[in-house]
């Protein structure tokens, strides 16, 4: 009988839960594995497929810049580039107490924040997950669900009498998905990303379906009766970002998210808008610009390193065309391209032979969060390599397999973050930022909890601008906290309740 090999540990699963494991994995001649030399041979192959080089990095920033203007230049463009009508920069001395609604992609998040000055503030809040059945059903829903969590929150936060008669509590919604804006409290929904597609809410204004389950709610169930409350602003999570980081960092300039979808935002002379030129706007003053930038190279999939399987990602999601650059780059699809790959070899007989596969040819079965864990797998045998596959997969692994795979998550994540780097490298040339440097506010799962792409996103800036890819600097509203969950969550609340604030002065 073969040796065989066992390994113990334990490893956290995305939702928290901590596995242990005590598995064994056959010989090679147990089972039919792929050997290491074939392996090594397919690792090549994938290697040239997914690393970007500086030259090609340059060339996708100099498209990515052109797009950005040609967004500022006109409406409707592939890249919006959104004005937000939110003017300058917090002073850290903001006070009073607001509600926030933030609608993620995949929580609904409530919360009351009091402002205190200084920099100062504290938060309550809850979290609510959504389903897949409100992300894809009827949009009204979607808002009455809203408003049925905001009944929640309030019943369970505020005692009668708590407010000045008549006294109006502004509400904060935040809502991550690219909408054109006339003014602060009104957006209408241009197309849904990462991955929802609500009916009936393309096209139309999404504050005011708040507004309608507000006092669908109110009407119903009485709620508003005591704590009064006013949609007062509606904002992007990215243009929060940027002006939350700059209440931190006053070097602040542009803000990116890399989470369940990817964005960006910045502050742009008002003269250098030339499509709302007709508003009279002062041209010296500042706006901050909504880039959705996870829209660039669609349809026309001219500029980006796009590979067949990301093809398959793209031909097979609810946006076919759509979100080019955010299928490439976001913590929904790269599981999704890793697995792809797996399956392509389990197709043309290279691995797993003998097993049972059908679990792992399951669309999107390997979460993004798996890849974080190979990568970070710090045991000789690979044990969370093994846990994943054999607790998820049910499916047996040699080392060479695993350390393959391991190989392989990383030129998928380093893509990811070498891309974002060319999108970052856009604003901050097309600004002129490099010189006198300037500092990034960053957020999202994918920045926050992927071990090494803050590092790979600084490195690919370098390649794009050399030494002086040194001067542009990343930062985290909040530092030093164990809990980066509780640290973008706040982070989240404060942008959203400083621009509420703004939206009253």
């Amino acid at each position: 009988m073969p040796a065989s090999r066992r390994g113990s540990g334990a490893f956290t699963l995305p939702s928290g839960q901590v596995l242990a494991i005590h598995t064994r994995t056959q010989d090679e001649e147990d089972l039919p594995h792929a050997t290491k030399k074939t392996m090594a041979d397919h690792l090549r192959k994938y290697e040239s497929l997914f690393t970007l080089t500086p030259q090609r990095m340059r060339m996708i920033v100099e498209a990515f810049k052109e797009t950005l203007e040609i967004g500022l230049e006109k409406h409707g463009q592939i890249v919006p580039m959104i004005p937000t009508y939110v003017f300058g920069w917090p002073t850290g001395q903001e006070t009073g107490e607001f509600l926030a609604v933030d609608l993620g992609g995949t929580n609904l998040r409530v919360c009351l924040v009091t402002l205190q000055g200084d920099g100062k503030f504290e938060v309550t809040q809850s979290k609510y997950r959504l389903t897949e059945e409100q992300k894809q059903g009827d949009g009204q829903d979607l808002f009455d669900f809203c408003a049925s969590c905001l009944k929640t929150f309030i019943d369970s936060n505020f005692e009668e009498g708590s407010l000045q008669p008549n006294e109006l509590l502004p509400l904060g919604f935040t809502f991550s998905y690219p909408c054109t804006q006339e003014r602060i409290d009104q957006g209408t929904l241009i197309r849904w990303t990462k991955g929802f597609g609500a009916a009936n809410t393309e096209g139309r204004d999404v504050a005011e379906m708040f507004r309608e389950s507000l006092r669908k709610k109110a009407l119903l169930m009485q709620t508003f009766q005591n704590v009064p409350v006013e949609l007062t602003a509606i904002i992007n999570d990215t243009t929060g970002t940027l002006i939350a980081s700059a209440y931190v960092n006053p070097k602040t300039r542009v803000a990116v998210i890399f989470g369940t979808g990817c964005n960006a935002a910045y502050m742009e002379r008002i003269g250098s808008i030339p499509k709302i030129k007709h508003l009279g706007l002062d041209d010296g003053a500042e706006m901050a610009i909504n880039c959705e930038w996870g829209a660039f190279d669609s349809f026309v999939h001219e500029h980006l390193p796009r590979t067949k399987y990301d093809v398959t990602i793209d031909e097979s999601s609810n946006k076919p065309g759509e979100q080019a650059f955010e299928k490439l780059i976001s913590g929904r699809y790269l599981g999704e391209i890793l697995r792809l790959v797996i399956c392509e070899l389990i197709d043309d007989g290279v691995l797993f032979l003998g097993q049972n596969t059908y679990k792992i040819e399951i669309p999107y079965a390997l979460d993004t969060a798996f890849l974080s864990l190979m990568e970070s797998d710090p045991t000789e045998e690979l044990l969370m390599i093994i846990g994943i596959f054999t607790h998820f997969f049910a499916l047996e692994t040699t080392l060479a397999e695993r350390q393959f795979f391991r190989a392989l998550a990383k030129l998928v994540g380093r893509r990811a973050a070498r891309l974002s780097a060319c999108g970052i490298a856009a604003i901050v040339s097309k600004m002129g930022y490099l010189e006198d440097g300037c500092a990034v506010g960053a957020d999202g799962s994918l920045y926050n909890k992927y071990p090494s792409f803050p590092d790979r996103v600084h490195e690919g800036l370098q390649d794009i601008f050399g030494d002086k890819g040194k001067r542009v600097l990343f930062l985290r509203t909040f530092v030093g906290s164990a809990n980066n969950d509780e640290d973008s969550e706040r982070q989240g609340y404060l942008h959203t309740c400083l621009n509420t604030r703004g939206s009253r002065l």
